[in-house]
């Protein structure tokens, strides 16, 4: 045994009850635990010094605060610390000692004594109880299991040190040499040294190493997944690296770099616009740096792709024999000389000025009447690409625009789709049903429109998905619609509106013989003379099974006789048919449409009206009745709000002017009046039926019916005034095509006449009023 051993046990046998106190900050010391200090402070280097030349026992306090002056002890310091012996003590240039202390037992300061320029307190010495049982056993063995497995987790700590735990008899020195080895803080480490009771002490350290086990075992788990990722990517890098090697011994070239290259000859053969080529580049050098495998790669080889297909100067030359695509036109419609004509101006203009911008056409019209099929005439007539988009339902900003390229699966909009599916830069471009293009929380299209249909935009327009400008100036944008006060007035202003309206019987009877008929009939497999129809049979067709601005439900009716035929040249029962007004009713049943004018408005009170939809124009009927009562209006017949003020407005004047028109004072005070618009399922408004409700009052009350075979249309005012209408021409078309030989109209609406064909003028006489007294003069019977 050395001499200081035994020097350190007779002192622990025979400890001073009054210490010379030194301060310790961010550390403490345990009982048979050895620290090394340093001592800077003057007061505690004398204290070191006067102990050495004594019994080289010093205490050992931890200060409350991180500071390095204890001013205050009693406050600043905690009251248990532990006594220690100096086992070395070595001093250095700047008269500081650096000491090597080892810890006796533990003590509680009963007061500090001054008198010395250090602190001195009177103490009193704690001994550890004798703690022995099962509790304390099981909680040496619990604790002894934690600190292996730190030991094991902990690279800083001795192998063997597990061992030498495992050695120490005394489960208070085994708590203290434990709670000094782990990681915890100054403050954790003093409630341990506080604690006299061996057995709380070993549950409070088995907290604190269970917590430390947790982190130990937590960061060992993330270095682990960091380590294997690390080691997995290096594989995988030096994998990649033996494969290039070999395909390069091989003579083989890498099937990224392969790729890269032909990028690169695509970008130099597209001969890309500046900014397109910038990012080309841009994307390529980013490509070159990545691997297949990884997403981004498959996102930017996607981008070039986009970029090295879109026709950027690829351009179909024009037709510019203004007389072939005036042929090209006839053969595929029949009528529609407005548009035909716009088109063959087109040409012309071309023609003699090739850099002019395309224009913006929408075809306007009910439903049937050709507009999607004379865009497709319109590129075989200039030998363009057809590119057709329907707009209907559409909500999204980005079915326009393209989404970027940051969400997944982003692609261009359907602008650029439709033009890299052309493969020309000046294709025919067809946006169908842009009346019905809807808004909500992702964005309006139709204000994504404005700039694709504006030529003094559009020579630059911006794909979200692209990011670059694209030409669409060379691209001839048609759009159609079925109405136009649905699509927003600045989209509105940006278009050339041409009015598609309905065919007049003799123009359906035209269409069908040379468009319809044969199309169905080659539909059905049937030949020329297998089925003839004629006129008359085509004629009654229009007149008693269809009614309709355009021709679709005459193709219908048309195709249904068509299938009633081939079953009976499929049975053998016929070799031919010939369609005839007579047979008519075998195919298509009996007639659905009557000419009810006649009969209806040949009595005092009923007048036929004219209507607007938007498949085009409706005759309307406004019947009146009176009945005993006290001055009651009923209206019925699904009637909006604007149609009922209408009524309202002309049983006014008429009661205004009763005296005028030889009506009895009280007979609105002893009457009931009651007009109903027939067809009461379907909802009707506007005002352009007031002429019609005051004139169908009017021959209720003066007992006189209206004169047959006559319709008409106006807004009325409570003073009798005749106001203008709009939807003119759809109403006289619709007039002509039931019969009807006599039309009143505003005034202000002569006008719209020149748009009205000279047939229906021929056939209809029109009279044009500004004031109710005009209309009640021509309508009703002298």
């Amino acid at each position: 045994m050395s001499q200081q051993q035994s020097q350190m046990d007779s002192n622990t046998e025979k400890l001073p009850e009054l210490l010379p106190v030194l301060p310790l900050f961010d550390t403490a010391l345990f009982p048979k635990m050895v620290l090394p200090l340093v001592v800077m402070q003057g007061g505690s280097v004398n204290l070191v010094d006067e102990a050495m030349s004594k019994d080289r026992i010093v205490g050992l306090l931890a200060s409350k605060k991180p500071s390095q002056e204890a001013e205050n002890p009693e406050a600043d310091l905690h009251a248990v610390g532990t006594t220690a012996l100096i086992l070395r003590m070595a001093k250095t240039d700047d008269n500081n000692a650096q000491l090597l202390v080892q810890g006796l037992g533990r003590f509680k300061v009963l007061e500090f004594v001054k008198g010395k320029p250090y602190l001195q307190a009177r103490v009193e010495h704690i001994r550890d109880k004798d703690s022995k049982g099962k509790e304390t056993e099981a909680l040496v063995s619990n604790v002894l299991t934690l600190f292996a497995r730190i030991v094991e987790l902990t690279p800083a700590l001795p192998k063997d040190m597990a061992i030498m735990a495992k050695s120490i008899q005394e489960p208070g020195i085994l708590a203290d040499m434990i709670a000094s080895t782990i990681n915890t803080t100054s403050g954790e480490k003093q409630k341990i040294l506080e604690t006299e009771d061996v057995r709380k002490r070993l549950k409070e350290v088995t907290k604190q190493a269970n917590h430390h086990l947790e982190i130990l075992e937590l960061g060992n788990k993330i270095q682990s997944q960091v380590k294997g990722d690390m080691e997995k990517s290096q594989r995988e890098y030096y994998l990649r690296q033996q494969l290039k090697a070999i395909k390069e011994e091989l003579g083989e070239k890498d099937d990224t770099a392969v790729e890269i290259e032909e990028y690169k000859l695509k970008v130099k053969e597209k001969n890309l616009p500046p900014e397109a080529l910038k990012e080309a580049e841009r994307e390529l050098n980013r490509l070159s740096r990545m691997h297949p495998s990884s997403a981004e790669y498959t996102v930017a080889s996607t981008y070039l792709d986009w970029l090295t297909t879109l026709p950027w100067n690829e351009s179909t030359k024009d037709n510019l024999d203004i007389k072939k695509a005036r042929r090209v036109l006839e053969e595929d419609h029949f009528g529609l000389d407005k548009a035909k004509k716009r088109v063959i101006e087109f040409l012309a203009v071309r023609k003699l000025k090739p850099e002019s911008k395309g224009p913006i056409l929408c075809f306007a019209g009910p439903p049937g009447t050709g507009k999607t099929s004379l865009g497709r005439s319109i590129a075989r007539a200039l030998g363009r690409k057809f590119i057709r988009i329907s707009l209907g339902g559409v909500r999204d900003e980005a079915e326009i625009r393209g989404h970027r390229r940051t969400y997944v699966g982003a692609l261009p909009g359907r602008i650029i789709q439709g033009i890299r599916g052309a493969g020309a830069n000046n294709p025919v471009f067809m946006l169908d049903e842009i009346d019905k293009v809807g808004s909500d929380f992702r964005g309006d299209p139709s204000s994504a429109l404005l700039e694709v249909l504006d030529p003094e935009q559009n020579y630059s327009f911006s794909d979200h998905y692209l990011d670059v400008p694209f030409d669409l100036s060379k691209v001839m944008f048609i759009t159609t619609a079925n109405v136009l006060h649905t699509i927003p007035p600045a989209l509105r202003d940006r278009m050339e509106v041409l009015d598609l309206l309905g065919y007049m019987e003799d123009e359906k009877i035209k269409i069908a013989n040379k468009y319809l008929i044969p199309r169905q009939r080659k539909a059905h497999g049937l030949k020329s003379k297998q089925i003839v129809f004629t006129n008359g049979a085509v004629r009654r067709i229009i007149t008693g099974y269809t009614r309709e601005a355009g021709l679709r439900n005459l193709e219908r009716e048309i195709a249904t006789i068509c299938r009633g035929v081939a079953t009976k040249v499929a049975e053998g029962q016929v070799r031919n048919a010939e369609i005839k007004v007579q047979n008519i009713s075998k195919y298509l049943g009996a007639e659905r449409i009557y000419p009810e004018v006649l009969i209806r408005t040949s009595t005092p009170g009923v007048v036929t009206g004219l209507a607007w939809t938007q498949a085009g124009g409706e005759i309307l009927f406004v019947e009146a009745t009176a009945m005993k009562g006290k001055k009651g209006l009923t209206l019925t017949g699904q009637l909006g709000d604007v149609m009922k003020e209408s009524a309202t407005a002309a049983l006014s004047f008429i009661r205004t002017n009763s005296s005028q028109f030889n009506i009895p004072e009280d007979y609105f005070e002893t009457h009931d009046i009651h007009i109903h618009v027939p067809a009461g399922a379907i909802p009707k408004d506007g005002p352009s039926a007031g002429v019609t409700m005051l004139t169908a009052l009017y021959s209720l009350l003066v007992n006189k019916p209206v004169l047959q075979n006559l319709a008409m249309t106006g807004e009325i005012t409570l003073r009798g005034q005749v106001l203008p209408v709009g939807g003119v021409k759809e109403k006289v078309l619709a007039a002509h095509s039931i019969g009807i030989k006599t039309i009143i109209l505003p005034k202000w609406n002569e006008k719209d006449l020149e748009d009205i064909p000279k047939k229906v003028q021929k056939d209809i006489k029109f009279y044009f009023v500004e004031s109710m007294l005009d209309v009640l003069k021509y309508a009703i019977e002298k």
